[in-house]
């Protein structure tokens, strides 16, 4: 047996990115990513370990109008954000989003315990449009808006964790 691996073959613990995943102008903290398909040489698929401390949520609310986009529950119980109602998920649970659906989503983990997810997509597309619901501020500053979202009928939840909700209450 070989003692060197080949570099398409490595740990997603070896691939993480630093703990520092935020939107422009925002304090939030997103989860941690190992880009696994573009780390291992895959150009055609995104493949990313996705590591959600309690209290987080993997990303701004969106909808892609070209890229497929699936997520497996490796870890934990997350809560699926789709158009503003939660969906509790568990480990073995799959979710998928169709491209130009215009079904928005996010995963938040509003437990007390990591969640870890195995997200697949198509890789960067030039065509890709993709549109923020709940962030339109930071949508306006992308070239790459989508503009022509097929209407959809949300929930009332705001898109964000329990804790940091609790945290963005002020005193009265």
């Amino acid at each position: 047996m070989s003692k060197e691996r080949p570099d398409f073959i490595a740990n997603w613990r070896e691939l993480e990115g630093p703990d520092d995943s935020r939107y422009p102008g925002d304090d939030e903290l997103m989860s941690m990513g190992a880009p696994l398909g573009k780390a291992l040489g895959l150009t055609r698929i995104g493949i990313h370990h996705e590591r959600l401390l309690p209290g987080r949520r993997t990303c701004y609310a969106h909808a892609e109008s070209s890229e497929d986009e699936f997520a497996y529950v490796l870890e934990g119980y997350p809560d699926a954000w789709i158009n503003g109602n939660l969906h509790r998920l568990k480990p073995g649970d799959a979710v998928a989003f169709p491209q130009g659906t215009g079904i928005c989503h996010t995963f938040i983990n509003n437990s007390d315990d990591e969640v870890r997810l195995l997200v697949v997509g198509e890789a960067n597309k030039p065509e890709n449009r993709i549109h923020y619901p709940l962030n339109q501020e930071y949508e306006a500053t992308r070239k790459d808006r989508w503009l022509d979202v097929p209407e959809q009928e949300f929930g009332d939840h705001d898109g964000i964790s329990d804790s940091r909700r609790e945290a963005n209450k002020k005193p009265v």
